[in-house]
């Protein structure tokens, strides 16, 4: 449904739009496992919406990356 880049952390994962129990939306990296930022929703075109930043977001390059020192 959207057009996601390789990870901006590791530019070898590719990204996953993931929906986090019905209630955010993000992108995580399928490797290194950089995310964006969270992006709640609570109806559907709220959830399309909230897909729609995170997507933005990943192929802008800002993610947040889970590794020590970064």
């Amino acid at each position: 449904m959207y057009d996601l880049g390789d990870c901006p952390a590791c530019r070898e994962g590719a990204g996953l739009m993931m929906n986090e129990g019905g209630w955010c939306a993000y992108v995580e990296c399928s490797d290194c496992g950089a995310h964006t930022a969270h992006f709640a929703y609570d109806t559907e075109e709220e959830r399309l919406e909230a897909e729609q930043k995170a997507a933005q977001l990943w192929n802008m390059g800002k993610v947040v990356r889970m590794t020590p020192g970064e």
